[in-house]
């Protein structure tokens, strides 16, 4: 039974450090004090991986000259597998859906998602 409760408590312990350590442009997505985001995925929706950028909407401390992808804890940029994928990633961030559309282009589609940050009061 204690060999039970140590594992649950170490695999919470592991999941929420994980969940503190993915970033933008090396600051913790919870830690980015912008009230609206544009999430940008390109890729070919029908088959692999989906590429997703962040779009804070200007230019800004968060933006200079770095990449606005989300990277891991060890630094490799995240991968996602659908824009779901990115969407309930974004949700345990502390982030909710507002409207999304789509760009068609040939064989490779252009989707945007407008996430509002959740307001912690309530």
């Amino acid at each position: 039974m204690k060999k039970l409760i140590s594992l649950t408590f170490c695999l919470a312990f592991l999941g929420l450090a994980n969940s503190f350590s993915q970033t933008i442009n090396d600051i913790p997505i919870k830690e980015i004090d912008i009230e609206y985001i544009q999430i940008v995925g390109s890729g070919n929706f029908r088959v692999g991986k989906v590429g997703v950028r962040i779009d804070f909407g200007n230019e800004n401390k968060y933006l200079s000259t770095k990449e606005i992808r989300i990277k891991d804890e060890n630094g490799d940029l995240l991968e996602f597998n659908s824009m779901i994928d990115a969407l309930n990633f974004l949700s345990k961030n502390g982030y909710e859906f507002i409207d999304s559309y789509t760009i068609p282009h040939d064989y490779n589609d252009t989707c945007y998602y407008i996430l509002k940050k959740r307001d912690i009061r309530r």
